[in-house]
């Protein structure tokens, strides 16, 4: 009976919430607060993308809640929001990305542009925030744009739509039509 107690006492909690808890001032700013110095519960937040649960298609995030925590100093991060496959009503986790949460939450490991571990120091810096990509950079950087090459596209493209009307404006003579042009 003891063991169940025990167990009991360090089972983790997980919560699905709307992303919005995240980051909203007010009611929700106290509660993450008291959650993280107060408590110090927080172990993991897991986002996820929109369209994923029926009813609502809005992102949602998984709160990770542990009593007894291994790691006291910091939080794991994870944006899963590129995981999953698009399907008709509804978008669905891949089974290789519900197996990369798994692997990293338990490997606590810090992954570009997918997972970061930050500390509560950090976190209390961003006071309290939980916004996922405060804390895992997603940004892709734009490839860099030609303007040189872009202008001669142009002006190539514009040279075949003279070249096209002369065209078309030659048929409508030779059948004996008025030209658009």
């Amino acid at each position: 009976m003891r063991e169940i107690e025990i167990k009991a006492k360090v089972a983790n909690k997980a919560v699905v919430m709307p992303h919005g808890v995240l980051l909203c001032g007010g009611a929700e700013g106290y509660i993450r607060k008291f959650l993280i110095d107060e408590k110090n519960y927080l172990d993991a937040v897991i986002g996820l993308l929109a369209d994923l649960f029926y009813g609502t298609s809005i992102p949602a995030s998984i709160l990770v809640f542990k009593k007894c925590r291994k790691n006291p100093d910091d939080v794991l991060f994870i944006d899963a929001s590129k995981h999953f496959e698009k399907s008709k009503n509804q978008n669905r986790l891949r089974p290789s990305g519900i197996d990369n949460i798994i692997e990293t939450y338990h490997e606590r490991k810090t992954e570009d542009k997918y997972s970061y571990v930050a500390k509560l120091d950090e976190i209390k810096e961003n006071d309290h925030n939980l916004n996922i990509p405060r804390y895992v950079d997603t940004f892709e950087e734009e490839a860099e744009i030609n303007f040189d090459k872009v202008v001669a596209e142009i002006r190539q493209i514009d040279s075949d739509i003279i070249e096209i009307d002369e065209k078309i404006t030659g048929f409508c003579k030779e059948l004996e039509i008025e030209s658009p042009f």
